[in-house]
């Protein structure tokens, strides 16, 4: 299998499924693993749910059933930066787990043993989704490459969004990314995350998310489509 990519919210699994022509679904410890062909490649896509454990899960079935080249995450997130706006693109170059402490033991906030405080994302892979990106004609979204901050809370509060964006200078903010690219990192596979704005944490941003999450997963299909597009090997 040449691409595994995943997704958490059955709107995000809901637009991949637009750009995917499906070949078998096979159902492993309840989770729902379709695979297919995507721009003349052979990807599977599973729907993870919602968090940390979930996604690290997911992740480590599709790498031990599947055997993918690559491993891509993909869905919405909300903004930490202020200059990102609803639909705006975040390509995560390093990931981190926000809510990961163990500063009592003179360890950085965000620092896992035997990992560190930061995992890097695939430089072939974040180079191409540049050129993914690039080969839009008359761009209508702004695109930042950075950290994107996971963890096991939906981020809805102003304080908390200003507290991570301070402390990890972290583009966006959401529940899986850094799961997967940990267990990507165990497992030596190359991976990218793709994260589209959905909301900005202002104490109502759930409705915003809810309203948002849809085009704003349709606008990372898109890239994902682009990115295996231009992928040969």
């Amino acid at each position: 299998m040449q691409f595994g990519i995943i997704v958490a919210e059955p709107e995000e699994y809901d637009a991949i499924e637009q750009i995917i022509k499906i070949e078998k679904r096979t159902k492993i410890y309840e989770l729902n693993f379709t695979e297919g062909i995507i721009e003349n490649k052979k990807c599977v896509v599973v729907k993870c749910g919602i968090g940390k454990v979930n996604a690290a899960r997911a992740t480590q079935l599709l790498i031990d059933v599947y055997k993918p080249k690559y491993i891509i995450d993909v869905g919405v997130a909300g903004a930490l930066n202020p200059n990102l706006q609803i639909g705006d693109l975040v390509i995560g170059d390093c990931l981190v787990q926000h809510d990961f402490d163990i500063t009592a033991f003179g360890h950085a906030k965000g620092y896992i043993t035997g990992i560190g405080d930061k995992i890097y994302a695939d430089d072939m892979l974040i180079h191409k989704i540049d050129e993914a990106v690039a080969s839009e004609e008359n761009l209508k979204y702004k695109v930042m490459k950075g950290t994107i901050a996971s963890g096991d809370i939906f981020c809805n509060k102003v304080e908390m969004k200003d507290k991570i964006y301070a402390k990890f200078n972290a583009q966006c903010v959401e529940m899986e990314g850094a799961a997967v690219a940990q267990v990507c990192y165990l497992c030596n596979v190359p991976f990218a995350v793709i994260r589209s704005i959905s909301d900005t944490p202002n104490g109502k941003n759930q409705r915003m998310y809810e309203q948002f999450i849809k085009p704003a997963a349709e606008r990372c299909c898109n890239v994902v489509r682009k990115l295996i597009n231009s992928i040969n090997n």
